[in-house]
């Protein structure tokens, strides 16, 4: 399994269930993280993300003021905050296909079920941490490129249609944390 060295990223732990928050922390202080910020709700979490300016958000879905999504969204604002790029991996103990769609359609950059484990959430960083998809920016979104695997000739419901998306590159945050092999 590939390493990344934490010490140097910054996350933002946002649920508002403090014993789900600790165990989110531990678990990122045990990979070596030395800052983990915490908010108890999205309103607090929208607050700290503006003021701490994380690299990686780690936010519960269901929670008081606005949820997850509704977070996502405000965040995945072009021009409304200074990094709307930031990867957001969502937790959530609804893991229906519908509710999966949703907050990949919300701009969600990876999506992990309750109950969590040390090894997924490993997986989850690791692979924004090291393979950071490109930002699509259309009429209609704008977040982490929907599509996992590229194939040129899908034809099915989910196709893109209409006018050409913009597409950025993101840097990987390799540069920040370096991986170790």
């Amino acid at each position: 399994m590939v390493r990344i060295d934490f010490n140097r990223l910054r996350f933002l732990v946002i649920d508002d269930n403090a014993h789900m928050r600790r165990i989110v922390r531990t678990l990122l202080h045990g990979y070596g993280a030395r800052e983990v910020y915490e908010a108890e709700d999205g309103a607090a979490g929208l607050e700290a993300f503006t003021h701490y300016m994380p690299d990686i958000i780690i936010a519960d879905w269901v929670m008081p003021i606005f949820d997850g999504l509704e977070l996502a969204q405000m965040i995945r604002q072009p021009g409304a905050n200074a990094n709307p790029y930031v990867p957001i991996i969502m937790l959530t103990g609804h893991s229906e296909k519908k509710r999966i769609t949703n907050a990949r359609d919300a701009g969600i950059t990876e999506f992990l079920a309750k109950p969590i484990s040390a090894k997924a959430l490993y997986e989850r960083i690791l692979n924004v941490v090291a393979n950071p998809r490109p930002f699509i920016k259309s009429k209609n979104y704008f977040g982490p490129d929907r599509r996992r695997n590229v194939n040129p000739n899908y034809v099915g419901p989910e196709r893109r249609k209409g006018a050409k998306a913009e597409v950025t590159r993101q840097q990987p945050l390799l540069d920040k944390a370096k991986v170790l092999v």
